[in-house]
């Protein structure tokens, strides 16, 4: 959580600066949920596909500093050489799918690769897991790939991070349940909601769902519920969230929530803490200072292509 925080700090100055091309989306006030996801996953045996709001997420799972910085300052030598959007990076073949900016799809993406390890006999032990935002669950893509898992009987976990806003759209112009958590009956997953402020109770939830989609291979939804500190990018200044929020329970950030919970627990204390502060801000910034001294693709030399087997002009 902590890392993630500090590297995007470090990322949105970059953007402030002009070093940046495209856009910037900030993970701030949903580490909590992100990082317990990827701590109850496996790198090398599950699938996970991170959101743009989930570098706490990839952090846990093992995506390295390099990945991300490299992408976002567009060095060739990034996992996707410098060609595709800052957010749109990810090692398909180490299972972290690179992600889609139509978010709901991504569920299918995941539910797909699932299937295809059932085909080939490797699904035994996986589990695979993406998370979307409250806005994502109104898209058509959304409620099929559901369907389609629950059918199928596929360990898939969703995780949604209800952040009260889709974009700027407000809960209540995008459904008319109590709690998106009821959705998951209607589909046949098992249903989670937990305040996604709370690192302990996420961790916990998550855990637990993540073990019942591995152990009994049934699909899991789970609804966090937190606010988003930033916002829905950093071009956007969040002006249409009201104060109520901002102020109220959700709009606590979950990093000092946790920093209290693990202090008072006595897993950690505060020292520990600005110790670890320290050497991840100087991680970030040797991992931002290399990835500035690297080139950019040159489009002279650049062998993509949008077919796996080339074939002549011809054909």
């Amino acid at each position: 959580m902590l890392l993630a925080r500090i590297l995007e700090n470090k990322l949105s100055s970059l953007y402030k600066a002009g070093k940046i091309v495209g856009g910037v989306y900030l993970g701030r006030g949903q580490e909590a949920v992100s990082a317990a996801l990827g701590t109850a996953l496996i790198r090398g045996t599950d699938v996970f596909s991170p959101l743009i709001r989930d570098q706490a997420g990839r952090t846990a799972f093992g995506e390295s500093l390099l990945d991300c910085t490299r992408t976002y300052l567009g060095s060739a030598l990034g996992p996707m050489r410098g060609r595709d959007g800052n957010v749109h990076r990810g090692r398909p073949l180490e299972g972290m799918p690179a992600m889609i900016s139509h978010l709901g799809a991504q569920i299918a993406v995941v539910t797909g690769m699932l299937f295809a390890k059932r085909l080939k006999g490797q699904l035994a032990g996986v589990v695979g897991a993406t998370c979307i935002g409250d806005g994502a669950t109104s898209t058509g893509a959304f409620h099929e790939a559901l369907n389609l898992t629950a059918v199928e009987k596929l360990p898939l976990v969703v995780l949604v991070t209800n952040n009260q806003f889709a974009y700027s759209t407000p809960n209540d112009r995008q459904f008319a349940c109590g709690d998106l958590v009821e959705r998951a009956r209607g589909y046949g997953f098992g249903g989670w909601s937990v305040d996604g402020t709370d690192l302990l109770a996420c961790s916990t939830v998550i855990r637990e769902a993540v073990r019942r989609a591995r152990e009994r291979g049934e699909p899991q939804l789970i609804v966090a519920h937190l606010l988003r500190l930033a916002g829905h990018g950093e071009h956007d200044d969040a002006f249409y969230v009201p104060d109520s929020l901002r102020h109220g329970h959700y709009g606590q950030d979950c990093i000092e929530v946790a920093i209290r919970q693990l202090v008072a627990a006595g897993i950690t204390s505060v020292d520990e803490i600005v110790a670890w502060q320290d050497q991840y801000a100087a991680d970030v910034q040797r991992a931002v200072a290399q990835a500035q001294q690297e080139a950019p693709p040159d489009p002279y030399r650049e062998d993509w292509t949008a077919l796996s087997t080339r074939f002549p002009i011809s054909q």
